[in-house]
């Protein structure tokens, strides 16, 4: 800790017989949280929570979806202040009035939702409020860019700084935002689902980078929901629920069943049950559609057909092509040409609205953006497809009564944790979030039932809740196209998979041949053998 964050730390009283007993043995906590209690409106989402983190150590925090870790790690960053308990920074009491005291005090957070400016390079977006400026207060990009180059290299990060972020893959961005934490000395590092949008081979990535962390003596607080990553990083464990701590263990002492029953309070099925498909009638036919790409390159140049009563899995490393597809295919971009067909009928060029009426269902894989509407209700959310229709209005009058009925039946349905239905949608974690735009989606006739991510940031529970939802949309006659960045949700929910690379479907294979493999073979651009 640096003479000006030691300056910072309040004054308190001696170290508890814990710390004295601790530094004794030549250990202090980098980072502690005592008794953390935090009231929001209708809920407790800290109930005198203590979470202590190690030097040297990845110390994992598992719970369902509003359970109160995001919630936890905003007030160790200073984002939030707790109602009661106190932060405690290397054997001494601390106050976090916001992310510049945590920063100053070495405390760096990784946020879900990066926090990076597209257009600006690498090295501005980490310079961003701790610049270094030369004569007369110039900039001094200079150094800055080998200040940069020098740290990316000694933490085995291989960025480039001249690079510009919007043009860099998810898992690079990543690194950007653990460089600027590293950059402003931070000697505790929190990690908010960070692999949340990431490639399995970003994902060992980033593993080797923790790990080498870890070996400088850095602290790591990893929130995740995925438990095989969970154990096979983390050094220890704790588990909350309703705000509360129920667990603390470490992965030598758990299987992935235990930890989800640890998670959730019940036992949870990690593998989907589902009957084999029955297809029928051609739902979606896409006849050499070609979407260009940012660029005005070709990004997608597609042909494939899903029916009635099946799911076809989109397999493929994230930026091969599927985000276009799935816009053209929802009336979110324009096909620069080809054709795309519902039960017959021409819907190339549809608006959303006219797809909508047509019985398209879709699960954004951006649900900020593409799924809500933060500033809504989380009653006005559920209907955001529907509003202008009974039982919601009647001759363009809203039915409130309704509206809201619907909503706490949805709520009940699929376990959403609002205060109430009544609260903004951003209020609510992005587990949660994500519940609101699947609910809204799933509950209604589908003819076609376009998913994208639907899992993304999902806890265990809510993730058996989804599947056995898309499962049952599939046997009550919807055609289920499936686009997800996990192979095992790919492997477990389809029918047949297809495999995209660099905008196109390579393969289009039966479940039953598909195996990680073979599918990992296709998606790096090989040939894969029966």
């Amino acid at each position: 800790m640096t003479a000006d964050a030691a300056a910072t730390i309040a004054a308190g009283g001696p170290p508890s017989e814990r710390d004295r007993k601790s530094s004794e043995q030549g250990r202090v906590p980098a980072l502690e949280a005592r008794g953390i209690t935090k009231r929001c409106p209708g809920a407790l989402a800290n109930d005198a929570v203590d979470l202590t983190l190690w030097k040297g150590e990845v110390h994992a925090l598992l719970g369902e979806n509003g359970a109160g870790k995001t919630t936890l790690m905003s007030i160790l960053y200073g984002m939030r202040q707790p109602d009661a308990g106190e932060i405690w920074r290397e054997g001494r009491p601390v106050t976090l009035r916001s992310p510049s005291d945590a920063i100053a005090l070495g405390i760096g957070m990784v946020h879900q939702h990066f926090m990076l400016i597209p257009h600006f390079s690498v090295t501005e977006n980490i310079l961003l409020g701790a610049e270094i400026t030369g004569r007369f207060g110039l900039l001094d990009t200079r150094r800055a860019r080998a200040e940069v180059l020098a740290l990316s290299r000694h933490h085995g990060l291989d960025v480039d700084p001249d690079a510009r972020v919007a043009d860099l893959p998810v898992g690079v961005q990543q690194r950007v935002e653990i460089l600027k934490a590293l950059y402003r000395k931070a000697e505790v590092l929190i990690l908010d689902e960070p692999t949340a949008v990431l490639t399995p081979q970003e994902v060992a990535d980033l593993f080797v980078v923790l790990r080498a962390l870890k070996a400088q003596g850095v602290a790591i607080a990893l929130i995740s929901h995925k438990l095989k990553e969970v154990r096979a990083v983390a050094d220890r464990i704790t588990v909350m629920r309703a705000g509360r701590v129920v667990e603390r263990t470490s992965p030598d002492e758990v299987d992935e069943r235990r930890l989800a029953a640890m998670m959730v309070g019940r036992d949870v099925l990690l593998t989907v049950e589902k009957a084999p498909a029955d297809p029928g009638e051609e739902i979606l036919r896409v006849e050499q559609l070609c979407v260009s790409g940012g660029l005005d390159l070709p990004a997608v140049n597609v042909t494939l057909t899903v029916r009635a009563g099946e799911i076809l899995g989109i397999a493929g490393v994230q930026g091969n092509g599927q985000t276009e597809l799935v816009e053209a295919l929802t009336g979110l971009r324009r096909p620069a040409s080809g054709r795309v067909s519902l039960r017959g009928r021409d819907v190339t060029h549809a608006s959303p609205r006219t797809l909508i009426d047509t019985g398209l269902s879709h699960i954004p894989e951006d649900r900020q953006r593409h799924g809500l509407v933060a500033s809504y209700s989380v009653a006005d959310n559920m209907v955001l497809s529907t509003w202008a229709r009974p039982p919601f209005a009647h001759h363009g009058v809203r039915d409130e009564r309704a509206v809201h009925e619907r909503a706490a039946s949805l709520v009940k349905a699929y376990d959403v944790r609002p205060p109430s239905t009544d609260a903004a949608v951003a209020s609510l974690s992005g587990g949660n979030q994500q519940k609101v735009v699947l609910a809204r989606e799933l509950d209604r006739q589908v003819t076609l039932l376009v998913a994208s991510q639907p899992t993304r940031g999902l806890d265990v529970g809510s993730i058996e809740t989804v599947h056995r939802a898309i499962v049952d949309a599939r046997d009550r006659g919807a055609a289920v196209l499936l686009v997800s960045a996990e192979l095992d949700e790919i492997l477990a929910l389809s029918d047949r998979v297809a495999v995209m690379f660099r905008g196109a479907i390579v393969a289009t294979l039966d479940a039953r041949e598909a195996t990680r493999e073979r599918l990992g073979l296709l998606m790096a651009g090989g040939q894969a053998t029966p």
